[in-house]
């Protein structure tokens, strides 16, 4: 019996880049307290994936045109920015590659013809098993970098062996824009394919009338709204119930 495949696996390139770690219900302490006690859509989110971290710290600058500069960790010199490698990887990646391959080292960062527009490089590529893809975007709930709007992307890793990046887009000129190296860069989610696919998005009904509710809708809305409200329960009894519930689903 052939052996099933992780539903994600993560290979790495660059050697600094640090590995990837399963979001914590707490986005590394950012969660305020009392959501973390309580607000279970929050800290499910939140814990959705695996946080991926840039390999070095650096910083980006933007002139409001199609230029950027970019300058990283103990280094005073800007230098400006279309296509770059991280620091020796090419070097690295000649000794290591086969033979075809060798000139073929990924960039760590390039700009697109989009002003402000910047593709960086994890240092990994991501694997999913046969019919599930990468969710890539901004790590949940976390404070934004100030100055950058992150790209969301949908990969289809199954079969795109490539490296596993995050477009952003600068929102800020003249000012640098810091990306810390034990900050995630970006949070990846194996998700099954048809879970986007347009037979399952179409798949919706809108009732725009509370008259049209069946009995089963207002005994759903008496359950979560008003019981609460009305009988005695303790703070958080919902978030309790939810977790576990999915304690159970996980041993089964």
């Amino acid at each position: 019996m052939q052996e099933l495949e992780p539903t994600i696996s993560f290979f790495r390139l660059i050697p600094a880049a640090p590995e990837p770690r399963r979001a914590d219900r707490a986005a590394g302490g950012h969660v305020p307290l009392r959501a973390l006690r309580f607000c279970d859509p929050l800290t499910s989110a939140t814990a959705f994936g695996w946080w991926v971290f840039p390999p070095m710290g650096f910083s980006l600058m933007w002139d409001g045109g199609p230029g950027v500069l970019w300058t990283y960790e103990n280094d005073d010199t800007w230098y400006p920015l279309r296509t770059t490698q991280f620091p020796d990887f090419a070097e690295y990646f000649s000794g290591i590659a086969p033979e075809a391959i060798k000139p073929y080292s990924p960039p760590f960062m390039l700009t697109s013809i989009e002003p402000g527009i910047v593709q960086i490089w994890t240092g990994w590529i991501a694997r999913t098993r046969p019919g599930w893809s990468s969710l890539v975007r901004q790590p949940a709930n976390f404070p934004r970098t100030q100055g950058l709007d992150y790209l969301e992307g949908i990969i289809e890793t199954d079969s795109w062996f490539g490296p596993l990046f995050i477009n952003v887009r600068l929102n800020k000129t003249d000012v640098p824009i810091m990306i810390k190296p034990d900050q995630p860069l970006l949070q990846v989610t194996p998700i099954y394919r048809e879970h986007y696919s347009n037979s399952v998005l179409e798949d919706v009904r809108i009732v725009t009338e509370p008259g049209s509710w069946t009995h089963r809708e207002w005994e759903a809305f008496h359950r979560t709204v008003v019981v609460p409200q009305t009988t005695h329960r303790p703070h958080g009894a919902h978030a309790a119930e939810v977790r576990r519930r999915r304690k159970q689903d996980n041993q089964s």
